[in-house]
């Protein structure tokens, strides 16, 4: 990939994507929102990938919009070519999951394009907070989707209406991470987290899993059981799930043979 505002490389089925703008604290830019949608669905299709981390180069994660061009920066768009979304596809939309090592601040779209992964590792010394109504517009990046689900409505509330900047404990305590690490052990913890998944998970189990989980909040419990009920149908007596019990029984590290490319469930209605 050709890429100027981030940086994408795969090493052991792990795809880390890097954003790379260190000099501006990775603000968020039309083009790196053009290059994260392009390394997203290059993830997605990719059988060589197993899992995604998503981290910032320096010492912020996304320090949020890029505000050099002062009053401009929020100016009125085309209504046809402007999307809130900042960029398609977004991370919870991936088949593979998505690990946020947000490694320093992580404000405004910083946040909120975090708040799309699977699941997010804080670093002690960031900043953390969706600001974007102390700037005159208003949360992005399906925000208002995402962060409900997440922490609740209540807690959502507050992060979203006041806009003000946390600490990586108040973060951690609300439920924005899982973990709280020191700055330089967020991205190889991150890295190790992958490493695991992209092993001993079967992908595709992984994927419908994936799926499933962020649909969830849609359905009716009945609704839940029929899908899972169908994607267990899809998986039982394949491939995997012999090679996942004879794996653990022989004390070995698993050879998954389905691919998400080719074994994809048409999705259960």
């Amino acid at each position: 990939m050709q890429t100027e505002h981030i940086r994408f490389e795969i090493r052991d089925r792990v795809a880390l994507i890097t954003l790379h703008r260190p000099e501006k604290l990775n603000a968020f830019s039309g083009r790196m929102g053009h290059e994260l949608g392009e390394a997203y669905r290059r993830c997605d299709t990719d059988d060589d990938v197993r899992a995604v981390v998503l981290t910032g180069a320096g010492r912020a994660f996304c320090a949020g919009a890029d505000l050099s061009g002062g009053g401009e920066t929020f100016a009125k768009q085309d209504e046809q070519g402007f999307s809130a979304a900042g960029f398609d596809p977004p991370a919870f939309a991936l088949r593979k999951p998505v690990i946020a090592a947000l490694n320093g601040h992580a404000i405004g779209i910083g946040l909120t394009l975090a708040l799309q992964c699977d699941m997010r590792l804080l670093a002690r010394e960031g900043k953390y907070g969706v600001v974007q109504v102390r700037r005159g517009v208003m949360p992005d990046a399906y925000a208002h989707w995402t962060l409900p689900r997440l922490i609740g409505m209540a807690r959502a509330a507050e992060v979203l209406l006041t806009g003000r900047r946390l600490d990586g404990q108040e973060a951690l305590a609300l439920g924005l991470g899982s973990r709280l690490l020191p700055a330089a052990e967020v991205l190889p913890a991150a890295l190790e987290l992958a490493g695991d998944l992209a092993e001993n998970t079967a992908p595709v189990s992984v994927a419908v899993t994936k799926r499933l989980l962020w649909e969830s909040f849609a359905l009716s419990p009945g609704q839940v059981g029929a899908k899972e009920t169908a994607l267990h149908h899809h998986l039982m007596g394949r491939e995997d799930a012999i090679e996942g019990a004879l794996a653990w029984i022989e004390k070995r590290s698993p050879r998954w043979k389905l691919s998400v490319g080719r074994d994809y469930p048409d999705w259960p209605e």
